[in-house]
């Protein structure tokens, strides 16, 4: 079991940048693959970015792709979202989430573990 909780959403002028965290529970953090999830209102959750155990092998969505980067401090427990050029359209509640094993998957259906999310709002 892991226990996430996301912080560092807020408000921001489009072109800005904010970092999200994702602390999380449990001494077996290091064993999950992490991910960040987004959505926006009227819109289904979509993949951002995911991250394997060790940080080494990460993916992303093609609309965040040279524009987030996601990273992980086992020691801390905690997996990052740092989010740069932010555009209008990047607005939603962003979740990350928790998948057992080393395996990296892009959707949400392999998660299984999920925080309550953070709201991300940018600015035209």
């Amino acid at each position: 079991q892991v226990q996430l909780v996301e912080s560092g959403g807020g408000l921001v002028q489009a072109g800005g940048s904010l970092r999200l965290s994702c602390a999380a529970s449990g001494r077996t953090f290091s064993s999950y693959a992490m991910g960040w999830f987004r959505q926006a209102p009227g819109k289904e959750r979509e993949f951002i970015a995911v991250i394997n155990w060790s940080g080494g092998n990460t993916a992303y969505a093609d609309s965040v792709k040279g524009r987030f980067t996601i990273s992980r401090d086992n020691a801390k427990n905690t997996v990052y979202l740092q989010m740069n050029s932010l555009k209008p359209e990047d607005t939603a509640i962003y979740y990350c989430a928790a998948r057992p094993g080393p395996v990296i998957r892009t959707g949400a259906e392999n998660f299984g573990f999920w925080g309550q999310g953070t709201r991300v709002t940018v600015s035209s």
